[in-house]
């Protein structure tokens, strides 16, 4: 399952990210998406996780929580349109 993660701290790392959602099950990858031109996050990324029961479980629960003194908004992704 592929999950988007919006409002994440722009001091926030993608270990965190992925320990954040380690506590729900197997995560097989982490990201936070970074501007191409300063390299600075731009407070969203996608998390993966392999068991979709795991993960809709942890979009549940982290949902609206706080996290680095920002309160995330966890839902599935969206194909992308391309």
């Amino acid at each position: 399952m592929n999950i988007y993660v919006a409002n994440i701290s722009f001091r926030a790392s993608e270990g965190q990210l992925k320990d954040l959602f380690q506590q729900f099950g197997e995560v097989s990858s982490a990201k936070i998406v970074t501007d191409r031109d300063t390299g600075r996050s731009r407070g969203f990324g996608f998390v993966e996780m392999p068991n979709d029961s795991e993960g809709k479980q942890a979009i549940a629960q982290l949902n609206g929580t706080e996290f680095a003194e920002r309160n995330l908004v966890v839902n599935e992704a969206r194909p992308s349109n391309k």
